[in-house]
């Protein structure tokens, strides 16, 4: 597996190529990257957190809250405004 390491601008639109397997929601990164906490880090099928609040039966507002922890202890998946994006699916 190669690492690239990626400086993210946060007011770039969010990669349109990636869609919710369920609703077909164009996801945000953040999305992507709770699919891959929450499920499996090796997923290539992502939810939208309306789709992932309702497989796990708990309100949109947990899983968002989720979301800022894993950014808050600097988890790599997720973007975090200034600091760098590891793309593992390079």
């Amino acid at each position: 597996m190669t690492m690239k390491t990626t400086s993210i601008n946060p007011d770039i639109s969010p990669d349109t190529s990636h869609r919710c397997k369920k609703c077909g929601k164009s996801l945000i990164p953040d999305e992507i990257a709770i699919t891959k906490k929450l499920i499996n880090r090796g997923a290539t099928v992502y939810y939208c957190t309306d789709c992932l609040a309702k497989a796990f039966e708990v309100k949109r507002e947990d899983i968002e809250a989720k979301i800022q922890y894993f950014k808050d202890i600097g988890c790599t998946l997720f973007i975090t405004k200034g600091k760098p994006f590891i793309d593992y699916d390079v």
